[in-house]
């Protein structure tokens, strides 16, 4: 048992390691949406719905809805249902959608991300404003006749036609979701390297009784 010992430590170590973590100490994340990230709607959807890998906590989750120009697009407070939040949606233009999360994980990490979306029809875009310069008749002094006055036409003003909805964005960027917890890198490379070392020494140790 004393010989082998190091072999079956860094066995464990190795095994323990290379094991995914447990789900209640992983970092929150988002598992899906409705709409779907990408997705192009041709009717706008009364709410939105994100679902996450944990609960979220009504404390410290933040939603934002944003649609064309940067104008805010949500109609309400998120409502929860444990890993499930979902937002009333207030569509405006048809253009590009974004819903920004920020949702805390069990070790405290914030998470954060973004869900988008277009929607193809909306509520068109208001005409600008005309503003016709009315200019006075011009006056003919003269001495008076007997026939009717002579009256000159003024210059007649043209009222722009309204102007038409622009074409939404094609391009649709796909979700970037940002993590601020470390990597784990340096603890694969850490058990690799003790992983050997046990494996060396217990060759070794093999090899001198071996001899004896």
């Amino acid at each position: 048992m004393a010989r082998t010992w190091p072999v079956v430590f860094g066995v464990a170590l190795g095994v323990s390691l290379l094991l995914p973590p447990a789900p209640a100490a992983a970092h929150n994340s988002l598992t899906g949406s409705d709409p779907r990230d990408g997705a192009r709607l041709a009717e706008a959807p009364a709410r939105i719905e994100l679902r996450f890998l944990a609960k979220a906590d009504p404390s410290t989750t933040k939603i934002t809805v944003t649609g064309p120009d940067n104008v805010a697009a949500l109609g309400g407070a998120p409502t929860f249902s444990g890993s499930r939040v979902s937002v009333p949606f207030k569509p405006g233009r048809a253009g590009l959608y974004i819903v920004g999360y920020r949702v805390a994980s069990s070790d405290g990490h914030p998470v954060s991300g973004e869900v988008r979306f277009t929607l193809t029809t909306g509520t068109p875009a208001e005409p600008p404003t005309a503003q016709a310069s009315a200019l006075p008749s011009p006056s003919v002094a003269g001495p008076s006749s007997a026939g009717a006055p002579s009256t000159g036409a003024g210059p007649s003003s043209a009222t722009p036609a309204p102007a038409g909805t622009g074409t939404p964005e094609a391009a649709v960027p796909a979700a970037e979701e940002s993590d601020d917890a470390a990597g784990r890198g340096w603890l694969w490379a850490l058990g690799g390297v003790l992983l050997l070392a046990a494996l060396a020494a217990g060759l070794l140790l093999r090899r001198r009784s071996a001899r004896r």
